[in-house]
C-alpha cells in the first residue's frame, strides 16, 4: 500500500508547499514501510515533474487538462487513483480545502487539516492547529484511509533522491462546474508560503501609496498582502487578503503596516515566528500581539526602515 501525495502546481510549476507535503509524504512512507505515488493534475512538463524524485516520489501519475479549481473532477481523478493507498498527503491550501472533503466522503477516510508532525506508527497519530491556531491537538485516525493537510511552512523540505517512473493520462470527461475568470495576487512571492510577508491596511489611506509596500517588499525578498478592508474596498486583489477569511500564514517575519488588528486578523497570522507592527495608534491591538512595534506615521517609518536595510545590505 502506497502513500498518494497530491503535487499542486501554479502555472505548470511546483512550489514550497508541494516539495513539503512531498517530503512529509516520504517520511510517512519510511514509517509505513511503502513507497510514495504522486498525482499531478493541470499540464506540468516532464522537467518540473522530475524534480519530484529529489524527494522520494517513485512514481508520478500525471493527468492533464484539468482546472485545478474543478473540485469535482479532481477528487474523482484521485479517488479513482487511491484504491491502493491508506493514507493520502495535501498540502493545506485552498485547492486542498475544496478537494479533500470531496475525496473523503468518496473514499470513506478520515480527513484531518493543518497536520503539523509526523506519525510514529501505522496508527495515524499527528499534531494540528486549531482554534485558529491558538491550541494545538493531537488527533489518531480509525479509518481505514486517512486524508492528511498539511500546514504549510510547518514541515520542512527534505531531500531524498530516488528513481522515478512518469505514468501520463488525460481527463476527457466534461464536469458540472466553468470558470468565467480568476483573479491572482500581483506579488512575486506566494503569500501563503513565504518566509517574510510585509502587510498593508487602510491606515495606507489609498492604492496609490502602496509603492512603498512593494518597495519593503522588494528589499526583504518578501510577499505583499493586505488586510479584509483593503481587498473589500478594491484598493488590492482578494488574492492578497490575509486573516481568518483570507489566506493564512505562517511566515518566519510579518510586519503590518497601518493594520489595526482585528481579531481576524490576527487568526490568520499569529502563527508567524515574529510579528512587527507600525501604527500611529498606541492603542492598536496589534501591538499587544505584536514580537516589536513602531508606533508612528508609515509614510515617515516605513521610507527610513528601507532606507537602513539597504545600507545593511550593501
Amino acid at each position: 500500500m502506497s502513500v498518494l501525495v497530491y503535487t499542486e502546481s501554479w502555472g505548470g510549476n511546483f512550489r514550497k508547499s508541494t516539495f513539503e507535503a512531498v517530503s512529509y509524504a516520504s517520511e510517512t512512507a519510511k514509517v509505513l514501510g511503502t513507497e510514495v505515488v504522486a498525482v499531478s493534475l493541470e499540464n506540468v512538463s516532464d522537467e518540473e515533474l522530475n524534480k519530484l524524485s529529489n524527494y522520494g516520489v517513485s512514481k508520478v501519475i500525471s493527468v492533464e487538462n484539468i482546472n485545478k479549481g474543478d473540485s469535482q473532477a479532481s477528487s474523482k481523478i484521485i479517488s479513482d487513483l487511491s484504491s491502493d493507498s491508506n493514507v493520502v498527503v495535501f498540502s493545506n491550501t485552498h485547492t486542498a480545502k475544496m478537494i479533500a472533503p470531496r475525496l473523503s466522503v468518496k473514499i470513506n477516510a478520515s480527513c484531518i487539516t493543518n497536520v503539523i508532525s509526523l506519525t510514529s506508527s501505522s496508527e495515524i497519530t499527528v499534531n494540528r492547529k486549531s482554534f485558529s491556531t491558538k491550541a494545538i491537538e493531537t488527533v489518531k485516525s480509525n479509518a481505514e484511509k486517512t486524508i492528511l493537510c498539511i500546514a504549510p511552512n510547518s514541515y520542512g523540505v527534505i531531500v531524498n533522491n530516488v528513481s522515478m517512473s512518469i505514468e501520463k493520462s488525460e481527463f476527457s470527461e466534461s464536469g458540472s462546474l466553468t470558470f468565467e475568470g480568476q483573479e491572482t495576487s500581483s506579488g512575486k512571492i506566494s503569500i501563503s508560503e513565504a518566509e517574510i510577508v510585509v502587510s498593508g491596511g487602510r491606515g495606507l489611506k489609498g492604492p496609490e501609496n502602496w509603492g512603498m509596500i512593494e518597495e519593503l517588499a522588494e528589499v526583504l525578498g518578501a510577499a505583499t498582502a493586505c488586510s479584509k478592508p483593503v481587498a473589500d474596498i478594491g484598493w488590492r486583489p482578494h488574492a492578497e487578503h490575509v486573516g481568518q477569511t483570507g489566506k493564512v500564514v505562517a511566515s518566519d517575519l510579518y510586519i503590518a503596516i497601518g493594520i489595526s488588528g482585528a481579531i481576524q486578523h490576527l487568526a490568520g497570522v499569529n502563527s508567524s515566528k515574529v510579528m512587527v507592527a507600525i501604527n500611529t495608534d498606541p492603542e492598536a491591538p496589534f501591538f499587544k500581539a505584536a514580537d516589536y512595534g513602531i508606533v508612528g506615521d508609515a509614510f515617515e517609518v516605513v521610507p527610513k526602515l528601507i532606507e537602513e536595510i539597504k545600507k545593511i545590505k550593501n
